[in-house]
This record gives C-alpha cells, sequence and structure tokens, in this order.
C-alpha cells in the first residue's frame, strides 16, 4: 500500500497533514478564478470549472513536476475568445482536443527542452501582455447588458465592493497567510451582500453552474477539413501558450523548492488533460503560477495535494453550486483585476533604464503585439525570432583572427567567435591573398563552424587562395564540418587534433 501511495506521490517524505490542507485551501481558491477565466473566454463558469477538476487531477498524476497546479487559465481563456464568440462552445471543446495532441507530441519528441531558447525579455513581455488583456478584460464588469457603462448608485456599489476585495487580497496576507486571501475577500463580500441584501449582480446572474460529474462528450462539429481550418489556429496557439507558462510555472517551482521538474513529462501530461477536459466539457488550460505558488507556500511538495484540491474542487460543483451562483460579480472583478497586477512583472519596470536596448525592445514590441492582437503565440514567436537576430547580429561582430608566420613560413589565421551566416563578411575581411605565403593554416580551436554558410565562405577563401597558387589547411574542425567539406577536399587539407563534438543537453522524458 505504501509503494502505491509513493507512487502517485513521487517522492519519499510526505507530510500527509500538510499536502490534504494545502490541497483544500487551493480548492477553495480555484472556485473563483475558474469561474471568472471561464466568463472572460465568453464560456459558461461550468466549462472552467470542470476544466480545473480535470486538469487538475491528470497533471497531478501525471506531470513531470509535483506540487504544481493546473487548470483554466487567463492565457488559454484570451485565446478561446474570438472562437467561442463566433463558431460556439462545440469548436472550443475541438481546439482543446487538438491542443492537447499537439502537446502530447510535443512531449513524445522531447522538446520540451526549447522553452530555454525563449529568453527572459520575451518571457516579461509575454507575462506583461497577459497581465494587461485580464485587466482590460474586466472593464467589461462595470457595462450593463445593453453595453452602456454603469452609473450612479449601481456603479459605486459595484465599485465600491471592488475595491474592498482589492484592498482585502492586498492587506490580509500582511496580517495572517492562514487562509487565502482570494477566498476570504470573496466570502467577506460575499457576506456583506447577503447580510445587508444589497442587490448587486451574481454569478448566477450570468450562468447556472449547478452540475454532477462532468460527462463524457465527443464535440458536435463537423469532421471535415474546414473544421480542422478553423480550430488548427487557436488549437496551435493554445498549445504553444500553455506550454509556455506551463513550463515557465514548472522553472519557478524548481528554483523555489531547489529541485529540478521533468518538462518533457509536463508537456505529455499537460497534453492528455487537454484532451480529456475537451472531452468531458472542460475549457482546456495549462498550469497555474498562482494557485501553484499558493500550493507551494503552504508547503506541499507532492502530488497528493493537486489531488486532493481536484476531488474537492468537484465536490463543491456537485453540491455548492447554489452557494457560488450566489457570488457578487463585483468580488471575482476584484479578484481578476489583482490576479493582473500580481501577473505583472514589475520588476522589468525597476530595470527599465537597466537593461541593454535590444532586450528593453524585445519586451516593448512582445508586450504590445500581446495586448493589442491578443494572440499570445505570433507575440512570443516574434520575440525569439527579434531577440535571435539581435544575437547574431552581437556575435556577427565578435569574429577575429590572431595571425602569425611560423619557422616554415607558414602563415596562421587563428580564429576566434563562431563563424554562421552573420559573421561571413567579417571573416573574409580578415585575410590578405594576394600578399600572403604560399601555404596558410586556418586554425579553428577557437572557433565553430556553425552553417552552410559557413561552409561555403571556407571554400570561397580556399578558392581565391588556389586561383594564386597558394594551398590552405583547415586545423580543428568538428566532424560534422569535414563531412560538409567533401567538395573541396582537393584543395583542403584537414587536420585532425581534439576536435570536438557539439552536443545539447536534454531533459529526461
Amino acid at each position: 500500500m505504501q509503494k502505491l501511495i509513493n507512487l502517485f506521490e513521487g517522492t519519499r517524505d510526505i507530510n500527509y497533514k500538510t499536502e490534504i490542507l494545502s490541497g483544500l485551501t487551493v480548492a477553495m481558491a480555484l472556485i473563483p478564478e475558474a469561474v471568472a477565466f471561464a466568463l472572460i473566454a465568453g464560456l459558461s463558469p461550468l466549462t472552467g470549472l470542470y476544466a480545473a477538476f480535470m486538469m487538475g487531477l491528470v497533471t497531478s498524476i501525471l506531470g513531470g513536476r509535483p506540487g504544481m497546479i493546473s487548470g483554466a487559465t487567463g492565457a488559454v481563456a484570451v485565446v478561446l475568445v474570438a472562437l467561442a464568440q463566433q463558431y460556439g462552445v462545440e469548436y472550443v471543446f475541438a481546439a482543446v482536443i487538438l491542443a492537447g495532441v499537439l502537446q502530447v507530441i510535443t512531449g513524445a519528441l522531447r522538446m520540451g527542452k526549447l522553452m530555454r531558447l525563449v529568453p527572459h525579455p520575451v518571457i516579461f513581455g509575454f507575462v506583461n501582455g497577459l497581465a494587461i488583456i485580464i485587466f482590460m478584460s474586466q472593464l467589461a464588469q462595470f457595462k450593463d447588458p445593453s453595453g452602456a457603462w454603469l452609473t450612479g448608485s449601481e456603479m459605486f456599489i459595484f465599485l465600491g465592493f471592488v475595491l474592498l476585495t482589492m484592498v482585502i487580497i492586498w492587506g490580509l496576507p500582511k496580517i495572517t497567510k492562514a487562509v487565502p486571501a482570494s477566498l476570504m475577500a470573496i466570502l467577506s463580500v460575499f457576506g456583506i451582500v447577503a447580510a445587508f441584501g444589497i442587490e448587486t449582480r451574481t454569478v448566477g446572474d450570468i450562468a447556472s453552474i449547478a452540475g454532477g460529474f462532468p460527462p463524457f462528450h465527443i464535440p458536435s462539429v463537423p469532421f471535415s477539413i474546414e473544421t480542422l481550418v478553423i480550430i488548427c489556429p487557436y488549437a496551435a496557439i493554445m498549445a504553444g501558450v500553455g506550454l509556455i507558462e506551463s513550463l515557465l510555472t514548472l522553472n519557478i517551482i524548481d528554483e523555489i523548492t531547489e529541485t529540478r521538474g521533468r518538462g518533457n513529462k509536463e508537456a505529455a501530461a499537460q497534453g492528455i488533460a487537454n484532451i480529456l477536459s475537451g472531452l468531458f466539457f472542460g475549457m482546456g488550460g495549462c498550469a497555474m503560477i498562482g494557485q501553484s505558488l499558493i500550493n507551494i507556500s503552504a508547503g506541499a511538495r507532492a502530488r497528493l495535494s493537486g489531488i486532493v484540491a481536484s476531488v474537492m474542487l468537484l465536490v463543491f460543483i456537485m453540491f455548492g453550486a447554489g452557494l457560488i451562483e450566489q457570488m457578487p460579480m463585483a468580488a471575482l472583478t476584484g479578484l481578476m483585476i489583482m490576479v493582473s497586477v500580481g501577473t505583472f512583472e514589475w520588476a522589468s519596470l525597476r530595470t527599465f533604464n537597466k537593461m541593454p536596448t535590444s532586450d528593453l525592445f524585445v519586451m516593448v514590441v512582445v508586450t504590445l503585439i500581446t495586448a493589442v492582437l491578443h494572440n499570445l503565440a505570433v507575440a512570443v514567436l516574434v520575440g525569439v525570432i527579434i531577440a535571435a537576430l539581435v544575437f547574431a547580429w552581437d556575435n556577427a561582430k565578435r569574429i577575429r583572427a590572431r595571425k602569425h608566420i611560423d619557422e616554415n613560413g607558414a602563415k596562421h589565421y587563428e580564429i576566434y567567435g563562431p563563424l554562421f551566416f552573420g559573421s561571413v563578411t567579417v571573416f573574409n575581411e580578415k585575410f590578405d591573398v594576394l600578399n600572403d605565403p604560399d601555404e596558410i593554416i586556418i586554425d579553428f580551436k577557437e572557433s565553430r563552424v556553425v552553417d552552410m554558410s559557413a561552409i561555403e565562405a571556407l571554400n570561397k577563401i580556399t578558392e581565391r587562395y588556389l586561383k594564386v597558387g597558394k594551398k590552405v589547411h583547415l586545423k580543428h574542425l568538428s566532424p560534422d564540418c569535414r563531412t560538409l567539406l567533401k567538395n573541396a577536399d582537393k584543395i583542403i587539407d584537414v587536420n585532425v587534433l581534439e576536435d570536438p563534438t557539439y552536443y545539447l543537453v536534454v531533459d529526461r522524458v
């Protein structure tokens, strides 16, 4: 029995009391957030709650990071808004399933390590843009069903409760951390509204969340190429955004706990969870930074906390729907505004004037694309491309050559810095073909021939020397480079001496 428990926990030393209490705390805090994120996507609150249950349960059991909490998130909700409005909820379920398939493939191909290629300025921009989107989405709550802004007492009451919620969430942790501040804020506003009979909008005014165990449901969409064309862009964006946020959260928890999660396993688990979520009326999701930090800060380190949180959330759905429907919308609005405030990377503003200009540019571009286009995946992709081009430009200027003539009259060019498409022009300018002696040695011991542009540059330089009757020797080339240089084997003398082989460190599955 103990072995079975340890199998699900993923650790030897488990504080069961801490794990269970932490799970209960997370479950209670999940309710308002799951409802709020579902409303952001324009879906029934129940879809957010079902997603939180299914995502949390599956990733807790199968995921690569014990203690991390998954569920419906703002990043995924933002992606699904347009799809839900234009095509309806059934297409959302189909897109969630397809996104899950893509994530499983990502994990199976061991591509979780690609998260390392996302620079911090891109992550800052992504997170800041997401925070802006969440904040802007809450402004709709200050309007009536016709789209007009609230006025008079209705506005003051709603705004007052929003501010009260924010104050409690901000101030309570300074007094005690025994209970979740978000939960206490919701309960406090709930209690005031109920005690004084104040008229204000509730969750029940938006939609009913009464439900039982999530039923199995195949999305009612045409199985055709047209459907695939519709959902594929949304699924790809959701899969990418979900993995970015999940692996980012994994890295944050790794730093806090001084342990290492398994990115590829987590990617596959997120995919399986999304597939099941789409099949059981869930909107899909990914790892939740806020809830994961609540869980970890409460002392949870094992899988049990996530399992308890998910099971208790289902209990609340099945037996506590009446209470949830009475939640004031003002409290949820205040909660989501505080989520946006907490999500925003304020440290990026404090270091604004200290960041390199290139990093600052990347961060601002990603933030603007995210906030304006609401396309998180495109924002990250553009940011990575810009950062890569900036990196390439910086390295292109770093290539240099140390020159000397040995006792045999051969001239040595000791190359420093990477030789790639960006540096080939500077590389070619280092050589004095006409005035050099008959024998030239180009040493790559401190360099690296990176791509085909570099190979072509080597071919060209050897051809230039051959035309004037001089011979070139290339030293310390790696085996992959020698393979690519077959076309020049008649004019190139390769001296193999401690040739390096380069590999990328990979994660375990």
